[in-house]
């Protein structure tokens, strides 16, 4: 390995399915390590994720203004692109050489910084590529930078994403649920919501947060932690209808039955091997329509629930913003292989902080629904979920609208970067 300047460049990138908010991490780990330019020197963005780094496929943000990178806390998607591509196992990895190939882009680009901003899969990549880096004795600062709508990260009070998706799925089923209420007397009486979590309830749980003291909506929630029970949820429905006139049930796509057999699963596998779910809502809408015979219709939010920047949480916006932060503060103080983690120093009011989290604690792990969030009935949440949910839900940050002159057309104002490629620097190229 060459040996590395004092003032040495970043590397980031985005990794598994986007959020709303996920830019706005990108932001803060841009602006913070400009801010640090006498220690930091470019940022270079991976594009497509690790790809990037597999095929030394970099991108150049110092070509971005100021204001183009402020812009980015408003814009939905990935702005680099993401990637769902796992490591190989260290052992494997000394076959095929993915770890080794990255350590060499990096050292090509004199890349001492590597934040990549994902779940727990990306936890564990990053967790290897600081192991590795070590091996070889290459200087490098692995910092993970939390993501993800699932909410299944541990070590965190709750993962930038999720409150906006939260958000979305209870604004969804308020409205939905109004529009069904309003023609359930001579039309539909059930509608079905499916939202994701293969096997955590988190964002099933913020659908029941569409009804309150000054709302009540007759919600029914099917969560991955409660064994699907098909004769009382029937009875649940019936009860619901004949009490409301009409029920709304969000369903987690990650919902099992007694056996454990996922009622959705398609025989199907992604890029990380977890099972290939969709289509749990008709499947369901038929067992109410055999059963009951009530009409019904229903719906899967799928990508809009994680896309959807215009309904975005304050607060998630925010804290994906923090974590950006420190995740360049974190490498500029010496720590490697953490993730900045949120803190929850209370509810009333709502504080929070950032800490440091050990990779090794973070790494495929998964964090599920406790079941102190789950009524005793198995079909909503307790006075405790709703506690917890609240806050990350609250408060707006709505993008810019193209609202001005004849050229208005009323659309969310997003603006994607430039994305400049940087010069390759190595002869051999990585088939992936």
């Amino acid at each position: 390995m060459s040996r590395q300047s004092n003032r040495r460049n970043a590397f980031y990138a985005q990794s598994g399915g986007v959020t709303a908010v996920i830019n706005a991490s990108a932001a803060g780990v841009i602006e913070t390590a400009r801010a640090n330019k006498d220690r930091i020197g470019k940022v270079y963005a991976g594009r497509d994720g690790i790809i990037g780094a597999l095929t030394e496929d970099l991108i150049d943000t110092s070509k971005e203004s100021a204001a183009a990178i402020r812009r980015l806390r408003y814009l939905p998607g990935g702005a680099f692109g993401s990637c769902r591509y796992k490591l190989k196992r260290i052992e494997e990895n000394r076959r095929h050489r993915e770890c080794e190939r990255i350590i060499e882009v990096f050292a090509a680009h004199d890349i001492g910084y590597f934040f990549y901003n994902g779940g727990g899969d990306s936890a564990d990549t990053c967790l290897k590529i600081s192991r590795l880096s070590k091996a070889l004795n290459y200087p490098l600062q692995a910092i993970h930078i939390p993501k993800t709508v699932d909410n299944d990260l541990p070590a965190t009070d709750n993962c930038p994403g999720f409150g906006s998706v939260a958000k979305y799925v209870a604004v969804s089923t308020r409205e939905a649920s109004l529009d069904v209420a309003s023609m359930a007397r001579t039309s539909t009486k059930v509608f079905i919501l499916e939202v994701m979590g293969r096997h955590a309830g988190w964002i099933a749980a913020a659908g029941a947060m569409a009804s309150d003291e000054r709302l009540p909506i007759p919600v029914i929630v099917l969560f991955p932690e409660v064994p699907f029970n098909r004769r009382k949820f029937m009875a649940r429905v019936k009860r619901m209808v004949r009490e409301h006139g009409y029920a709304s049930v969000v369903v987690s796509e990650g919902v099992r039955d007694a056996r454990g057999r996922f009622l959705s699963e398609q025989g199907l596998t992604d890029a990380f091997g977890h099972a290939q779910l969709g289509g749990v809502a008709p499947v369901i809408a038929r067992m109410v329509k055999d059963d009951l015979g009530y009409k019904y219709h229903w719906a899967v939010a799928d990508y809009l629930q994680r896309a959807a920047r215009h309904i975005a949480s304050r607060t998630d916006v925010e804290q994906a913003f923090a974590v950006g932060k420190a995740a360049v503060e974190f490498a500029l103080a010496g720590r490697n292989a953490v993730m900045p983690a949120i803190v929850r120093v209370s509810n009333k009011p709502y504080r929070w902080k950032i800490a440091a989290a050990n990779l090794a604690r973070v790494a495929n792990v998964e964090k599920k629904l406790p079941k102190r969030f789950i009524d005793s009935d198995g079909f909503g949440i307790t006075d405790a979920c709703r506690a917890y949910l609240a806050p990350l839900m609250r408060g707006e940050d709505a993008p810019p609208y193209c609202n001005g002159g004849n050229g208005g057309n009323g659309l969310p104002d997003y603006a994607p970067l430039k994305n400049a490629a940087v010069a390759k620097k190595l002869q051999t190229g990585f088939e992936l």
